[in-house]
């Protein structure tokens, strides 16, 4: 097929995925494609490197991505954030609960500008805390929607329907662009992203949201779109699982296979559900997972994955970067570690690739914040934790998507650094951590939706405009 006609295919492929998955009755803004867009962004590349991709720009256009970066995509950063900043302070006191309740994440954020101080490049560290409050932000519109569940459906679906096909397409047709080659002439496929690692992570994220959804729709037989949307997250998953044997990305398929399965036991066994089950599901896959990454067992598990016991030399990395911390305690400044200086330079010396992270999220976390932002991160992931546990008490559905989400938080990070600005797992992972009051929403049962024509749906409703949205006879205070 020519890739002219392939294009022209994919795109009507496309948005008949989107027709498809349509929701008439879901309530969510318009605000919500901020955040859409700004995973469509770190999920795939940045506009510079688009543009320096297709020849619309040079090298010596994009500036040194390790200090000042490109003009364009600090444009795009800022205007984004600018818009979602807008959109939550128009969102008032529901935005001002949200922080008092995340405390957690507040102090870490507010402990990583204060590293600032310490950073050898200040400014290059200040900007880059800066652009980390994007991920805060269009987390926090998510998690503000009037319908929670809805927003992340379309989130997940909006993102997945975009870089799943086209790095189909670009693999396919496009090879300039969705294939790289290695220094001794091996293929690398990319698709719309820029390395394997990170095809894998998309692969992986949208994958499992996916396959969140299929789930859904397998277990709902009363759901009269239910065909539909089998057909839509099973074309999504058949090619998400296509690319994984492309990309050849051992992590990211490892930790989809193994936050799949809890989320297949905790959508099909109701035995796994019961508190005391999970515990033991979530503990036994983070275990097992360092327990053949670090301490040898499994037997042959490493070497179907592709790696050796140096975990493909992250080893020697982690020996060499734990010698060149300089302060323990606070670390080098927030995403100051990899800046130019004498340890990159030393580094990059020994390591034809010039690697640019520890890949190991809590060692990056270490050099970058010290054991106080390990500490940080620590309290973190133990109110995330729970956080999670406690949605998946009241909405079992969405809380077997975050309990999946957070299993990928902690294992991803055994071999990438997934705790970064601007990294999906982070962004996804800060979503799922983030604790939600209870007065954000109000369930109401069987309520008429006149958008559906006389089937019942339940609503859900905005604080605020709960009195005179309910129709008579429906208390405030009514839940299902």
């Amino acid at each position: 097929m020519p890739p002219s006609v392939a294009l022209a295919v994919f795109i009507l492929g496309i948005a008949g995925l989107f027709v498809l998955d349509r929701d008439r009755s879901a309530q969510t803004s318009k605000a919500l494609w901020l955040p859409v867009i700004w995973l469509w962004i770190f999920g795939s590349r940045e506009l510079s490197v688009w543009m320096f991709s297709l020849g619309m720009e040079s090298s010596e256009m994009m500036g040194d991505p390790s200090l000042e970066g490109s003009p364009i995509d600090r444009a795009v950063y800022i205007l984004l954030l600018l818009i979602g900043v807008v959109v939550l302070v128009r969102r008032g006191k529901k935005v001002g609960r949200l922080l008092a309740a995340n405390a957690p994440i507040l102090a870490y954020f507010s402990y990583c500008l204060l590293s600032v101080l310490w950073s050898d490049y200040p400014d290059v560290s200040f900007k880059r805390w800066i652009k980390s409050l994007g991920d805060l932000v269009m987390v926090a519109i998510v998690v503000t929607e009037v319908d929670l569940l809805a927003a992340v459906k379309r989130l997940l679906s909006r993102v997945s329907f975009l870089l799943i096909p086209l790095s189909v397409l670009l693999i396919k047709y496009y090879s300039n662009i969705g294939k790289g080659f290695k220094h001794y002439g091996v293929a690398v496929y990319t698709g719309v992203t820029t390395t394997k690692n990170i095809l894998g992570v998309v692969c992986l994220l949208c994958g499992l949201g996916s396959l969140w959804r299929l789930l859904a729709a397998y277990r709902d037989r009363k759901d009269p779109h239910r065909s539909r949307h089998l057909a839509v997250h099973g074309v999504i998953l058949a090619m998400v699982m296509w690319l994984f044997s492309m990309a050849h990305s051992m992590t990211g398929l490892g930790c989809f296979l193994l936050a799949g399965g809890v989320l297949v036991a905790t959508s099909l066994l109701p035995s796994a559900r019961r508190p005391s089950s999970v515990h033991l599901l979530v503990a036994g896959v983070v275990l097992a997972s360092f327990a053949t990454l670090f301490l040898g067992a499994g037997g042959s598990s490493l070497q179907a994955m592709g790696k050796d016991v140096t975990l493909t030399g992250r080893t020697e990395i982690w020996h060499l970067v734990l010698g060149m911390t300089g302060h323990p305690l606070v670390g080098t400044g927030f995403e100051s570690f990899w800046l130019p200086g004498w340890r990159r330079d030393k580094i990059w010396d020994i390591y034809w690739w010039h690697p640019n992270e520890a890949h190991n999220g809590y060692i990056e976390v270490f050099l970058n914040l010290g054991w106080i932002g390990i500490c940080l991160l620590t309290v973190l992931l133990v109110t995330g934790y729970r956080n999670t546990l406690a949605t998946l008490r009241g909405d079992p559905h969405f809380g077997r998507l975050k309990l999946a989400y957070f299993v990928v938080g902690i294992v991803y990070n055994f071999t990438e650094a997934g705790f970064r600005m601007l990294d999906p797992i982070w962004i996804l992972f800060l979503m799922v951590i983030m604790k939600v009051p209870k007065t954000f929403t109000r369930r109401v049962a069987r309520v008429p939706s006149v958008a559906t024509a006389g089937r019942t749906d339940d609503l859900t409703l905005e604080e605020s405009d709960a009195d005179y949205l309910l129709p008579a006879g429906i208390r405030r205070n009514e839940r299902v």
